[in-house]
């Protein structure tokens, strides 16, 4: 079957990660993506490289950082500054279903592809802007960097070891997860602005901040400063709300364990020989082992010193213990599970021959993602796109280019 999109035509104007992560998404689900990108230099992160993917002759194209969230997307190349690139994205929106951008708030307007533009040629519009700060508030204009919400939204506050121990200070998570929520924040957004556009002929404004995602995704820490009023702190790799929930040192490596609840703690510890601390008044319950974790974890600690992390995680796991070892990006590859849920596949690729890529994690029994196109290179759409959906001339194809190429 196809795809439960299949149908909506996504304008994109967005670029690096919350918005293409966004639109691919809604690629996978059979949406058709125009992504609209500049002349010659195309979304920022065609070059953020190295390592660049190489074609059979070893020349460096398309960084892998543009590859990890272009997938089933057209590239249409528009100078937006000139009247032909206007009116090509302005065509293309009078069409749309959605229309997604990430540009500085008000930056659009003097295109005349802003919001209030676009929607009066198109009234069904759903109209997505993706901003560091959102349309209101006094940082509306400023730019906002993943690394930056990060620290603005608590995140980093929390990530990282004690601050009264080595290492210990401010640390931002090792991949752009505020871009990434935010791209997921708008995803829903727009899904639901579509049920509603198909149940009533109604388009929207949506407006989806970074910060407001990164605030809102601290979700049980921000309950436990309303609860409390203390602004929880940095803890290394434990938990909060729970012990132990941490990663311990073995007799060879470390391993992971996540007791969440009394009665795994009660196998975890019958499985490590000391029955007596689940007796423990101090840790019969999980209340009085987050109050007491400064005694509990250290006598923890010297046990799992006792075996290396193999037999851990074998006896772990056959006493219903949740545990788990800590993988590099190589290690996850070659993990049986991640294997036998296909989360690598292929797709042809004009330049490289094969292009390895990352499976959606989106498993309908339905209306299953499909996996259509490779990222397109730049502007390999340009032509088909206006001639076919637009009704463009070769002639007009050509003065847009010819715009497009002339000195601004």
């Amino acid at each position: 079957m196809a795809g439960p999109l299949n149908g909506v035509i996504v304008v994109d104007l967005s670029r690096v990660l919350a918005g293409p992560w966004c639109t691919q998404m809604l690629a996978d689900l059979g949406a058709t993506v125009i992504k609209i990108e500049r002349p010659g230099i195309g979304d920022d992160t065609r070059s953020w490289g190295p390592p660049f993917l190489a074609d059979a002759s070893g020349k460096p194209g398309d960084a892998a950082y543009y590859l990890a969230c272009n997938r089933n997307k057209h590239s249409v190349t528009a100078d937006i500054s000139r009247a032909a690139g206007q009116r090509a994205v302005r065509e293309l929106a009078a069409r749309a279903d959605v229309f997604i951008e990430n540009y500085k708030v008000g930056g659009l307007a003097r295109y005349g592809l802003d919001a209030a533009s676009l929607r009066a040629v198109n009234p069904r519009l759903v109209h997505c802007s993706v901003t560091g700060f959102g349309q209101t508030g006094p940082y509306r204009e400023l730019p906002g960097y993943d690394f930056m919400i990060q620290g603005l939204g608590g995140l980093m506050s929390v990530t990282g070891e004690r601050d009264d121990r080595p290492g210990g200070g401010p640390q931002k998570v090792g991949i752009a997860v505020a871009d990434l929520m935010t791209g997921m924040n708008a995803g829903i957004a727009i899904l639901a602005a579509l049920l509603h556009q198909r149940a009533t002929g109604e388009g929207q404004a949506i407006d989806v901040a970074l910060l407001d995602s990164q605030v809102a995704m601290m979700a049980v820490l921000n309950m436990n400063y309303f609860v409390s009023g203390k602004a929880p702190r940095r803890v290394g790799n434990a938990h909060q709300n729970i012990v132990p929930y941490d990663v311990f040192a073995t007799a060879d490596g470390h391993l992971i364990v996540t007791a969440g609840n009394d009665s795994q703690f009660t196998a975890l510890c019958q499985a490590m020989g000391r029955a007596d601390l689940s007796t423990d008044a101090r840790f019969r319950d999980n209340r009085g082992r987050v109050t007491h974790r400064d005694i509990l974890v250290p006598i923890l600690a010297k046990e799992f010193l006792s075996h290396p992390s193999s037999w851990w995680l074998a006896t772990l796991k056959a006493a219903g213990v949740p545990c788990g070892s800590i993988n590099d990006i190589e290690q996850v590859w070659q993990d049986p599970q991640v294997i036998d849920r296909g989360m690598k596949i292929e797709l042809p690729h004009p330049h490289a021959g094969s292009l390895p890529l990352v499976a959606s994690p989106l498993r309908l029994s339905r209306t299953p993602v499909e996996y259509r196109r490779a990222p397109p290179l730049l502007g390999a759409d340009t032509e088909s796109v206006l001639s076919e959906l637009l009704g463009w001339t070769d002639g007009e194809i050509a003065a847009l280019m010819a715009e497009a190429g002339a000195p601004s």
